[in-house]
């Protein structure tokens, strides 16, 4: 529930959002996500989260952080932890949590309503603090996918909860052939519970 003139934030969790729209089948249009949160409300900022592989080679999702940074998003990144398993498998680590809550808890003197694009459990005490400030907090997320990408805390939490796959028509577009780096990237940080 969005209610006239409500004063909006969107705080994006790149790499789970991206999970989760993988898993749904689709990929997201930021554009239009951001054409609908502003249509929702008074679109006071919409923060996009994500670690990004800095070395010699290019990052793969280098792109769209340019794309988002241009386009209205403010952009949070920090260099993502590149390293080897047990079973000499290449991972990539770049928790972004600590940054999205801080963010959240400076801004929520200046908000209504507070939009969390993640279903990591880790944010339940977010929510918890800023429903304490009297700010409202939606989550988006899916309970669609085999598993959920939602922890179930997280959106017993949250005032209310998006299901993404209900937001497919309205930011969704046809998924792209992912670039190797890019889904091995956001497949090895995704968290939910």
């Amino acid at each position: 529930m969005f209610y006239q003139g409500e004063r909006l934030a969107l705080f994006i969790d790149g790499s789970n959002l991206y999970a989760a729209a993988k898993a749904l089948g689709f990929d997201i249009d930021y554009k239009l996500l951001r054409q609908e949160f502003m249509r929702r409300g008074k679109l006071l900022r919409a923060f996009y989260y994500t670690a990004l592989l800095e070395n010699d080679e290019y990052s793969p999702i280098r792109p769209l952080v340019d794309w988002l940074h241009y386009n209205g998003f403010s952009m949070v990144t920090k260099p993502a932890k590149e390293y080897t398993d047990s079973q000499g498998r290449r991972k990539v680590k770049g928790n972004m949590d600590i940054e999205l809550t801080v963010d959240a808890m400076e801004l929520s003197p200046y908000v209504d309503h507070v939009v969390i694009f993640s279903g990591d459990g880790d944010f339940r005490p977010l929510i918890e603090a800023l429903q304490r400030k009297g700010v409202r907090v939606s989550v988006v997320s899916t309970i669609r996918s085999q598993p959920p990408m939602i922890a179930d805390e997280l959106r017993r939490q949250a005032d209310n909860f998006i299901e993404l796959y209900e937001l497919k028509d309205v930011i969704g577009r046809p998924p792209r052939e992912p670039r190797e780096m890019e889904g091995e990237m956001y497949e090895q940080e995704v968290e939910v519970e």
